[in-house]
C-alpha cells in the first residue's frame, strides 16, 4: 500500500508520513482491492460500513474494530417519487465526515501515530477529534473563528485542543500545515490525505445496495473541498472495473453562489480551478474559495458528464425550511443539496423522470 502522486506518479509508503509528493504535486492511494460480494453484505451482521471491508485498505482482523462507532448504513429516504435523500446525519457524531475520519484515524493507530492535525469548517475536525479519542490519540483542530459554536463545543467535548484561526478556510488550511511541518505529526486531512476517500466512498456502495444493486442516474454532491464527491468518483470506477455497473451516474455537483471557484472554472472550461475571493455564505461547510483537489474535481464532474451550479443563499434558507417541514432537520450546508436539486430540475427537466439521490451531510443541530 503507497501513497502515489497524482502528478509524476512517484510512490511513498505509508510510514513515510507524506501528505503531498516531494514535486508539489497531491496523493493519492494505490493497493489491491477485491471485489465486494453484494450478495452477501445484505445479510452481514455488521451493519457499518466495514461490511465492505473488502474495497477498502484493512484486513477483515484489524485495528478498525476497535476503533468503529458503528458508522454507516444511513437510510434512504424517498422525497419525492424518484428523489431521495441519504440520511447522513445518523452518523455518530451527526455527519458524513464519520465515514472518512474512521479511516484516516484507524490508519493512524495502525501505524502508531499518537498525535494527529487537522483542518476543518467543523464537521471533519469533530469526526476527527472524537475518533482520535476513540482510539487515545491526540488530536490538534483548526477551525476558522466564524465556526458554529455547536461544532466548536462538539470538539471540545471529546477532549481535542482547538485552534481558532481568523480569516478565511484556507487561512486554516495554511496555520495547519505549519504546525504539521513544525511538529512532524501526522496531517489527518480530509483534503490531501487520500485514505479519508475510502471512507467516503462506501456512501456510494451503500446506496448502491438500498436501491437494488442499481444506480440512480444522478447523484447531487455539495463541493467545498470535493471530499464526498472524490470518494463518490472512486466507487463509481471500482464497480465499473468489477462488472457492476455499465455506465456511470452523472454527478451534479452543488457550491454556493457567494463562493463558487468550481462553477466558475467549469463554466470556463477550465482544467484548473483558480482560487476566488468570496463573500461569506451561510454554507460554511462548503465556503473554500480555493480547492485544493480542484483539478481533480472537474475531472470527476466530466468523466460521469456531470455539471456545476451554484444556489443562492436565499434558496438555502428556503431549502432547509422545506425540508424540516418534511421532517429532516439538517444544517444549513445540507440545505444547498436540496436547493441544488430544486435548481437542476428546471434546468434539467428529464431529470423529473429519472433517479436521483442527494445527501443529508450534517444534522440541523450543527447550525446556528
Amino acid at each position: 500500500m503507497n501513497y502515489l502522486c497524482y502528478d509524476c506518479h512517484a510512490a511513498y509508503p505509508l510510514e513515510s508520513n507524506k501528505w503531498k509528493c516531494d514535486c508539489g504535486g497531491l496523493l493519492n492511494l494505490e493497493f489491491e482491492k477485491k471485489a465486494v460480494d453484494f450478495s452477501k453484505t445484505p445479510l452481514s451482521r455488521n451493519h457499518s460500513l466495514w461490511k465492505y471491508i473488502d474495497a477498502l485498505p484493512f484486513e477483515k482482523e484489524d485495528v478498525w474494530q476497535d476503533i468503529t462507532l458503528g458508522e454507516g448504513g444511513t437510510p434512504l429516504i424517498n422525497i419525492t417519487r424518484n428523489v431521495y435523500a441519504k440520511a447522513e446525519y445518523y452518523m455518530p457524531t451527526l455527519s458524513f465526515k464519520d465515514r472518512g475520519a474512521v479511516m484516516l484515524i484507524a490508519m493512524a493507530k495502525k501505524l502508531g501515530i499518537k498525535r494527529v492535525v487537522a483542518d476543518s469548517s467543523g464537521n471533519a475536525g469533530t469526526a476527527i477529534a472524537a475518533y482520535g479519542a476513540r482510539a487515545g490519540i491526540q488530536s490538534d483542530i483548526f477551525v476558522p473563528e466564524s465556526t458554529s459554536s455547536k461544532k466548536i463545543a462538539q470538539i471540545k467535548a471529546h477532549g481535542a485542543v482547538i485552534h481558532k484561526v481568523p480569516g478565511t478556510r484556507e487561512d486554516t488550511a495554511r496555520a495547519a500545515i505549519s504546525m504539521v511541518e513544525d511538529t512532524q505529526s501526522f496531517y489527518a486531512s480530509h483534503i490531501y490525505n487520500p485514505i479519508f476517500w475510502e471512507g467516503t466512498k462506501t456512501y456510494v456502495y451503500e446506496v448502491f445496495e438500498q436501491m437494488n444493486n442499481k444506480m440512480p442516474d444522478a447523484f447531487i454532491i455539495p463541493v467545498g473541498n470535493g471530499t464526498l464527491l472524490m470518494g463518490a468518483y472512486i466507487a463509481f470506477q471500482e464497480l465499473a472495473a468489477n462488472g457492476y455497473i455499465e455506465k456511470m451516474p452523472r454527478i451534479l455537483a452543488v457550491q454556493a453562489e457567494a463562493c463558487a471557484p468550481v462553477v466558475q472554472a467549469f463554466s470556463e472550461g477550465k482544467k484548473t480551478v483558480d482560487p476566488v475571493e468570496h463573500s461569506r455564505t451561510i454554507a460554511e461547510g462548503i465556503a473554500i474559495g480555493a480547492p485544493a483537489r480542484g483539478e481533480e474535481i472537474l475531472h470527476a464532474v466530466r468523466a460521469t458528464g456531470g455539471d456545476i451550479i451554484g444556489v443562492s443563499e436565499e434558496s438555502i434558507v428556503e431549502a432547509r425550511k422545506e425540508l424540516a417541514l418534511n421532517g429532516m432537520y439538517v444544517e444549513i450546508t445540507s440545505a444547498a443539496n436540496y436547493a441544488g436539486y430544486l435548481k437542476y430540475a428546471k434546468k434539467y427537466p428529464e431529470l423529473k423522470d429519472q433517479q436521483l439521490v442527494l445527501p443529508l451531510c450534517g444534522a440541523g443541530i450543527k447550525s446556528h
